[in-house]
C-alpha cells in the first residue's frame, strides 16, 4: 500500500500533519498509537495462546461423537409450519 510513496510524498503527508496537529501533539499522538499497536499486538498473542490451549484440550476428548442434528418430518424443500 504505502511501497508506491516516495520520500517527497511522505515529507508532504509529515508537513501537513505538523500543520494541523502541532510540534507538541505529534509526539503524544505517536506514543497514542504505540501503546495501541503493543496492546493489539498483546491481545493478538493472548488470543492464539488461548486457542492452542483448547485445541490441546479439544484432542484429548477427539474421540467424542458430536450429536446428530435432529431428524424433520416435513420434507427438505418445505417451510416449517408455524404450529409445528
Amino acid at each position: 500500500m504505502f511501497s508506491q510513496l516516495g520520500f517527497s510524498e511522505i515529507l508532504i503527508i509529515l508537513l501537513i500533519l505538523l500543520l494541523v496537529f502541532g510540534a507538541r501533539r505529534l509526539p503524544e499522538m505517536g506514543a497514542a498509537m504505540g501503546k495501541g499497536i503493543r496492546e493489539f499486538k498483546k491481545n493478538i498473542k493472548d488470543v492464539q495462546k488461548t486457542i492452542d490451549v483448547e485445541s490441546d484440550d479439544s484432542s484429548s476428548t477427539a474421540g467424542r461423537r458430536i450429536d446428530a442434528p435432529a431428524t424433520r418430518d416435513v420434507a427438505e424443500g418445505e417451510p416449517k409450519k408455524l404450529s409445528q
